[in-house]
């Protein structure tokens, strides 16, 4: 009984072979960490491009000899050619009143994006506003 115990006590005391299945362990962590720190990236970079996109589909609307299809049309050009077109599902503009001043605004709303450039359709959400230009 007692030759069994030392074994045991031997046998629990060893740590050979224990580096490789930490090396594992902490592997799968910081390389899972690294790929949400990396999505994260790509998720603000989509939504920075779609928002940048927006403003700039409400300036060109917001000019004084130009409509509001122009605007969209500007909005959907600049997300398709940067991220693609599944990030401009759906583009309304509209004229509004923003801080009681006549603006434009435009909304988009796209997909967000969770897995690199796959995500949930119509997640995402950006509304951009200019002021309305006039020749008065």
């Amino acid at each position: 009984m007692a030759a069994l115990r030392r074994r045991v006590r031997a046998a629990l005391a060893d740590e050979t072979g224990s580096a490789p299945a930490e090396f594992v362990l902490v592997g799968v962590l910081l390389t899972a960490l690294t790929l949400a720190v990396l999505q994260l990236g790509v998720g603000l970079y989509v939504r920075n491009v779609v928002h940048d996109a927006a403003v700039e589909g409400a300036h060109r609307a917001a000019l004084a000899d130009t409509t509001l299809g122009e605007g969209a049309a500007r909005t959907c050009e600049i997300i398709e050619r940067t991220v693609g077109s599944a990030f401009a599902a759906q583009v309304d503009i509209a004229h509004t009143s923003h801080l009681d001043h006549p603006a434009v605004a435009v909304t988009v709303r796209g997909t967000l994006p969770l897995a690199g450039l796959f995500g949930v359709p119509g997640a995402m959400e950006v509304t951009a506003h200019a002021p309305v230009e006039s020749f008065d």
